[in-house]
């Protein structure tokens, strides 16, 4: 049975593909057409998808989406009766579920060579994402989280995973939301484009919490486990606020009302400089956003009274968040996916339906690495062309085909300062860079940040960048010892060793860790090792192979960032490009 999951006209469309049970290939649109977060019909990532399965659109039997625009019908109606929204507000909503409901027109348009036989079901927007975390993730039985924005009238979900079925479903519904509350505080604080709540829970530890009151008034208690919105302070209760999500890098307007710079002071503008009042902004954001997530997850801990906890939904980035679950609560395990936000909804649906249409759960995801991969051979293709080139900028190619003399060469280099490109295997699936699409550096330096900054990076100085550890050694740098693989967690970093590693520790003494099993990646843990070897620290900094773009795909995209940035080392494959002499 081959089943195409899609999430479509919503931020980071993808799709992921599971055939007799198992998840053989997963992507967002975005690395394909290099516009980040796109929103539109996922076409390339699903021709992706089939590729790598090896079949063709007439070969799938279903197509499950992660919406269902009959959801919540009711609950829709006498919102809508009771509140007047504007109609511009009304307009965007029926644009959107007339979308959906016309797919197989967009399957025929977007491949008119092939005709889908498919039937098409709809899955609920939060039952495809706890489907994501639960049915295949690590636990036979666990409590289910899922907050975000919005999707199909719902912001939240609670619920029990056993076996192959989830049971004792509880929600929170329109216009209330968790994320939505995140997204309008990182906006007042500055950073307004789509996805940057990344920004405000980097920039939180560098203040207090002194608008912690305040931030209370706009989000609240409910005594019930849950939290609701004061509306006076959104706009999207009623009016329409300038969404954007058809077929392009999905935006927002002003989410919040006068009444939050009456509250907190004026909203910041994105061009002037951060200043205390800001960090502070950030700071009661993250820790207001913490005491309502937690009550949230403690709710989920007394509905279903499991030890393990299955995290999903947007609100599964903050990695900040969820690394105080198993300090602050009576969950033993947390599993969040590689792709907790909108994109992972593509591989849950698709698992929802499959457990529902069998009475199984798929196999389980033990890895991330579900995108594209290349052949040394097409590899060495492309040097080949542009050799000319690459050459007369200085850069010289070398071949080193065996594993060991690779590891061993770069990690040296990594000990020697430099950075280095390391593009291997399938690309990752999910937001995070996790050893095969990567850039990698030494973090015993305490330059570092500043120094990938001005090669490539160029983003702002108060962001991190995360430890890739090999699993073995855990303990002896962190205050926990738990596998974290798809970086999703952060924990504090042993006081003692910190000074060891400043450059993936944190102002506030913490690293968002990736830990690195033989198993799971043997090239990258190899490598990881060969620094240890070298150096006695066995771990290396790890960030994105990319520049204010989405992460590389395709080795041309690799080899393009190498050439316009000032990165020492690229390692695409078996073949080793270095500036200077080595």
């Amino acid at each position: 049975m081959a089943i195409l999951g899609l999430n479509a006209y919503h931020g980071d469309s993808a799709a992921a593909l599971l055939i007799d049970g198992q998840i053989v290939a997963a992507a967002e649109e975005e690395r394909f057409n290099r516009i980040k977060h796109w929103s539109g019909f996922p076409r390339l990532a699903i021709e992706y998808c089939l590729r790598e399965g090896g079949i063709s659109l007439t070969d799938l039997e279903y197509v499950a989406v992660n919406r269902k625009p009959t959801a919540a019908l009711a609950q829709k109606i006498i919102y809508a009766a009771s509140h007047l929204p504007s109609a511009g507000l009304v307009r965007d909503r029926l644009r959107n579920a007339a979308a959906w409901q016309s797919l197989p027109k967009t399957f025929a348009h977007s491949f008119p060579e092939s005709r889908l036989g498919a039937s098409i079901q709809y899955v609920e927007h939060h039952l495809a994402h706890v489907a994501s975390s639960f049915l295949v993730g690590p636990f036979d039985r666990a409590a289910l989280l899922s907050v975000d924005g919005f999707g199909d009238f719902t912001s939240t979900l609670i619920a029990t995973g056993e076996g192959a079925s989830i049971n004792g479903v509880r929600r929170v519904r329109f216009p209330s939301s968790l994320g939505l509350f995140y997204q309008a505080a990182t906006q007042h604080i500055g950073f307004p484009a789509y996805g940057d709540e990344y920004k405000a829970m980097g920039l939180a530890p560098y203040g207090e919490p002194r608008y912690l009151a305040q931030m209370r008034q706009i989000l609240k208690d409910t005594g019930d486990g849950t939290f609701r919105l004061d509306m006076k302070y959104f706009r999207h209760g009623r009016e329409r606020h300038g969404y954007v999500w058809f077929n392009q890098a999905p935006s927002s307007g002003r989410l919040f009302t006068r009444a939050v710079d009456d509250l907190l002071g004026p909203a910041r503008d994105p061009s002037a400089p951060l200043e205390s009042h800001h960090k502070d902004l950030a700071c009661s954001t993250q820790a207001r956003y913490e005491e309502v997530f937690l009550t949230l997850v403690r709710q989920a801990r007394a509905t279903s009274d499991a030890d393990a906890l299955c995290i999903a939904g947007g609100c599964g980035m903050n990695s900040v968040a969820n690394g105080k679950i198993l300090a602050s609560t009576d969950f033993t395990d947390v599993y969040v996916p590689p792709a907790p936000a909108d994109a992972g909804g593509a591989v849950g649906a698709a698992s929802f339906l499959w457990s529902r249409l069998t009475g199984r759960r798929p196999e389980p995801m033990t890895h991330a690495y579900l995108g594209p991969g290349f052949t040394p051979q097409y590899h060495e293709q492309l040097l080949d062309g542009r050799r000319a080139e690459i050459e007369s900028a200085g850069v010289e190619i070398r071949h080193m085909p065996d594993p060991e003399s690779l590891c061993t060469t770069v990690a040296g280099w990594i000990g020697e300062g430099l950075v280095v490109g390391w593009y291997q295997g399938r690309m990752e699936w999910g937001p995070r860079a996790l050893g095969n699409r990567s850039i990698l550096c030494d973090p015993r330096r305490a330059d570092i940040k500043d120094l990938l900054n001005q090669k490539i990076k160029r983003r702002e100085s108060f962001r991190p960048f995360a430890p890739s550890i090999l699993r073995e050694f855990v303990s002896q740098y962190f205050e926990v010892d738990y596998d974290v693989p798809f970086m999703s967690q952060v924990f504090s970093v042993r006081p003692e060793k910190r000074s060891e590693i400043p450059g993936v520790v944190h102002v506030d003494g913490t690293g968002r860790l990736q830990t690195v099993s033989k198993d799971e990646n043997p090239l990258y843990w190899t490598l990881i090792d060969r620094f240890r070897r070298l150096t006695d620290v066995p771990l290396v900094l790890n960030t994105s192979f990319n520049e204010n773009e989405p992460i590389v795909n395709r080795p041309e995209e690799a080899l393009e960032c190498f050439l316009r940035t000032s990165m020492d080392v690229l390692v695409l494959g078996e073949w080793v490009l270095f500036r200077g002499s080595r």
